[in-house]
């Protein structure tokens, strides 16, 4: 009995271990993201719908593109096709 118990430990173990990693490979919709930028550009004190919210907006907006600029420059073999060729030799 102590065997199947510590079966059933593991399986239970390996199962929340896969929940937790299913949940923390959520991504956001566009509108969820906004509002996630929209709160953070208010924690930092910004008035909804003024030109400082706007530009705290666009700020988060290019940061996160340059994040992916630069995660695809240190992976340059996923960014550019692998070019394969023989060449050719042309005799005199």
């Amino acid at each position: 009995m102590n065997r199947n118990i510590t079966s059933l430990q593991k399986l239970s173990l390996i199962a929340g271990l896969f929940v937790i990693t299913l949940a923390g490979c959520t991504t956001l919709t566009p509108e969820q993201q906004r509002a996630e930028d929209e709160k953070t550009c208010l924690s930092y004190g910004f008035k909804p719908k003024s030109e400082a919210m706007s530009n705290c907006l666009l700020q988060i907006h290019l940061d996160r593109r340059a994040d992916i600029r630069a995660w695809q420059n240190d992976r340059p073999q996923f960014s550019t096709p692998m070019v394969i060729y023989q060449p050719v030799v042309v005799p005199r």
